[in-house]
């Protein structure tokens, strides 16, 4: 697809650039090429395509809720700044 100078100046005015004048023809040749590739895209043929929701067929894999016992309580601890019966104590956050 062909674009003017004037339309890449409008468009670079509409989107507050500024575009120098030996940057003028990088400019164009990028936009010609962004533009043909969509129309690539919009002249793919679609029709008789099954619905596709995800590429692959993975999911969300979820493993079950073990309680653990942790052995080294006080390591676990050490960092905190005020246990409180061997948990952390945070401070309240909601009213």
């Amino acid at each position: 697809m062909q674009v003017s100078k004037e339309e890449l100046l409008h468009i670079a005015n509409l989107a507050r650039l500024t575009i120098k004048e030996d940057e003028i023809d990088n400019y164009l040749a990028n936009l010609e090429d962004i533009l043909n590739f969509a129309n690539v895209v919009n002249e793919a043929p679609v029709e008789n395509l099954d619905i596709t929701i995800g590429t692959n067929e993975a999911k969300n894999v979820f493993r079950k809720d073990e309680v653990k016992v942790f052995e080294d309580n006080e390591a676990l601890l050490q960092n905190a700044i005020n246990p409180e019966q061997n948990m952390f104590s945070i401070p309240k956050v909601l009213n």
